[in-house]
C-alpha cells in the first residue's frame, strides 16, 4: 500500500474517513480532499459531526474550500454536505442530478477532477479522474464487489463502466469504502468477470429449472453471507433484468420485489 500512498502524497490527496464501519459499508466511508488553496472535497460522506469537524479542519489548513464533487447521491457519500457547509463556508456542490449547483456529465471538468459516467450502483454514479487516480465511490470497492441497484440497464452500464475505467489506465483507484486499488487493471478486468460469471451461474440454475427467488439465491449466491442475503436479491433483480432486456429470460421466473428494505446503508457491497 505504500506505492499508493506515495501516488496520493505526490498529487497532494488526502483521506479523511468516516466512523461508519458495517457489513455493507467495510471500514468506513472514505472522504477524499484534493489539492490546496482551494481544496476540493469528494463525497463528505455521513452528518457525522466528528467526521465532518475532522474534515472541515483539514479544509482549513489547505486553504479553505473550492468545491463539492459527488460520486452519487446515496446518504452514506452525500449526506455531510450541509454540515460541511456549514463548517467551511459557501462552494459549490456538483452531481449528476439533484439540487446542486453543477450539474455534471461525462467528460465535464469539476476544479480539478474529470467526471467519468459509471452507472450500475445507482444511475447517477460518477468516477473522477485526477491523472492517474481514479475516485471510484462505490462502482469499484476496495474488497469485494458492489451492490448493482436494478435500474433499467443498470448491469449493462455497470460492464460497460468497468470498460471506460480500464481504458483510461489507471495506476491508482481510491474507492469510496475499503482500502485503495494499487492494481486497477486487475481489479478492473476481476469486477467484470466476476459479474460474468454470476451471470453464467444464473443461467445454467435457470436451466435446471429454478425458478424463484430463494431457489436463485440458494444456486449462484450460495457463498454470500447471511447479513449480505438481502444484498444479493437486489443484484439478482439486476441479473434478471439485463436477461430479460436480452430476450434471454425464461418464463415464469420470480422478479424480487424493489425496491426493498436495505437501509440507509445497505447500499454498497453484495460480496
Amino acid at each position: 500500500m505504500a506505492a499508493g500512498v506515495d501516488l496520493l502524497a505526490r498529487h497532494d490527496v488526502a483521506e479523511v474517513r468516516a466512523d461508519n464501519p458495517g457489513p455493507f459499508t467495510l471500514t468506513g466511508t472514505n472522504s477524499w480532499i484534493v489539492g490546496r488553496d482551494p481544496a476540493w472535497v469528494i463525497d463528505p460522506g455521513p452528518a457525522l459531526d466528528a467526521h465532518l469537524d475532522a474534515l472541515a479542519a483539514a479544509l482549513a489548513a489547505r486553504g479553505g474550500l473550492g468545491g463539492i464533487a459527488l460520486t452519487h447521491d446515496h446518504p452514506d457519500h452525500a449526506e455531510g454536505v450541509p454540515g460541511l457547509l456549514a463548517r467551511s463556508g459557501p462552494a459549490p456542490v456538483a452531481a449528476a442530478r439533484g439540487a446542486v449547483d453543477v450539474t455534471l456529465a461525462d467528460g465535464a471538468a469539476f476544479g480539478p477532477l474529470t467526471a467519468v459516467a459509471t452507472p450500475g450502483h445507482s444511475p447517477d454514479h460518477l468516477a473522477y479522474v485526477l491523472g492517474p487516480i481514479g475516485f471510484s465511490g462505490d462502482v469499484v470497492l476496495g474488497a469485494g464487489s458492489t451492490l448493482l441497484i436494478p435500474e433499467p440497464g443498470a448491469l449493462r452500464g455497470y460492464l460497460r463502466a468497468m470498460e471506460r475505467l480500464r481504458t483510461l489506465r489507471l495506476r491508482l483507484i481510491a474507492p469510496g469504502h475499503g482500502p485503495l486499488v494499487e492494481d486497477p487493471e486487475s481489479k478492473l478486468r476481476d469486477s467484470a468477470a466476476h459479474r460474468l460469471e454470476r451471470e453464467r451461474m444464473l443461467l445454467a440454475a435457470l436451466a435446471a429449472g429454478d425458478r424463484t427467488v430463494d431457489e436463485l439465491l440458494d444456486s449462484v449466491w450460495a457463498d454470500a453471507p447471511a447479513a449480505l442475503r438481502m444484498a444479493a436479491t437486489v443484484t439478482l433483480a439486476a441479473h434478471l433484468d439485463k436477461l430479460d432486456e436480452e430476450g434471454r429470460l425464461p418464463a415464469g421466473v420470480e422478479r424480487p420485489p424493489w425496491p426493498l428494505p436495505l437501509g440507509r446503508v445497505g447500499q454498497h457491497t453484495e460480496s
